[in-house]
């Protein structure tokens, strides 16, 4: 739900610029209201970074536009916010078994693991298409052969910036990132995924909270 400021929410916008600091007091006062009523205007400006408040001093205007509070509203957002759940199979998986995985999922991209369910390596459509192409037997031939294997997996973790990991998408031409945490040896286990779908469902959150 898009939120838009009122014509009082407005109008106090307008006081604490040409007045402020001042006390919700003197906005009650300038405006014939009672400091009650005014209170969830002040909350809803204060909240959504409009007005900065400090005790004793009163309310004055941060300078910030809708759009500067919405930019610095997504370099806040970081991958645990919106990962999903990761789609894996083993390394001696078959390509067919693989290509079953990705159409019933109904995903773009699977992660490959190990015995020990660490990260070794990536399969994309184009892989699978590329390897269906001919005359393999694909029930014979193992993920292994055709994946990409790590070191060369762009990789991000659940702390990172979502704006860092859309970047990553960009930069890469890929569709989706493994979500990773380190554990023995430095071996990367899979806790998540990011997707373009993911970074699309961003933008359609931050445009139901924007402020005009």
């Amino acid at each position: 739900m898009i939120i838009e400021l009122t014509e009082r929410q407005e109008y106090i916008l307008n006081i604490v610029k040409e007045n402020g600091p001042i006390t919700g007091e003197h906005i009650a006062d300038q405006l014939s209201l009672t400091r009650a009523t005014l209170r969830p205007d002040l909350a809803i400006l204060t909240m959504a970074g409009f007005l900065d408040a400090r005790p004793r001093v009163g309310y004055f205007f941060t300078g910030k536009t809708g759009s500067q509070l919405l930019t610095e509203k997504v370099k806040k957002l970081t991958v645990q916010d919106y990962q999903s759940i990761p789609v894996v199979v083993n390394e001696s998986n078959s390509v067919y078994d693989a290509i079953c995985t990705m159409f019933l999922e109904d995903v773009g991209t699977l992660f490959v693991v190990n015995t020990d369910s660490f990260l070794v390596g990536a399969v994309s459509r184009k892989d699978l298409l590329r390897a269906s192409i001919g005359n393999q037997d694909l029930e014979a031939m193992p993920v292994s052969i055709i994946m990409s294997r790590m070191p060369n997996i762009a990789v991000c973790e659940k702390n990172d910036l979502v704006i860092e990991v859309a970047n990553k998408l960009i930069e890469k031409q890929i569709d989706a990132l493994p979500v990773v945490k380190t554990v023995q040896d430095n071996q990367l286990e899979v806790t998540g995924r990011v997707t373009k779908t993911n970074i699309t469902k961003v933008l359609v959150d931050l445009s139901h909270d924007q402020i005009d």
